[in-house]
């Protein structure tokens, strides 16, 4: 990757704010829209769920996922030229109480400061999303 396109994807990843998230539940392909922020050093994605969502049922430890994410698409010209990343990996549900934790519900409430109120629900899990490979598609 040339410095101009990781400069365009970490840009990509900092204006977006949602990606959509693709797992297997129950053998079959699902897809959700979470928020989503990005760990300290970048190559984690973190996202917050309810274990009430479908799509949280695919988030199991080691489990693969594919994300989705586009920039904002302003109604003029060919909507398939919009600037976009799939990433693949590993998911990692995140234990309450340590440190990995901590850090990354620091990085989520930093980018995403309205969610706090979902940190104090019993039912929501804190994943990263380890990223092992991915394309990266500009305009």
């Amino acid at each position: 990757m040339t410095p101009e396109q990781s400069r365009q994807l970490r840009l990509l990843l900092q204006e977006a704010r949602t990606l959509s998230l693709a797992v297997l539940v129950d053998g079959a392909p699902h897809v959700g829209l979470l928020p989503f922020a990005r760990s300290a050093d970048g190559g984690t994605l973190l996202v917050h769920a309810s274990r009430l969502a479908r799509h949280s049922r695919g988030l199991g430890a080691g489990a693969a996922f594919s994300a989705l994410v586009h920039a904002a698409d302003d109604g003029t010209g060919d909507p398939l030229q919009l600037a976009r990343v799939t990433l693949e990996g590993r998911v990692e549900p995140l234990a309450r109480g340590t440190p990995a934790y901590a850090e990354a519900r620091a990085a989520y409430l930093a980018r995403l400061p309205s969610s706090a109120v979902t940190f104090e629900l019993g039912d929501f899990t804190l994943y990263a999303l380890r990223v092992e490979g991915g394309r990266l598609v500009l305009n």
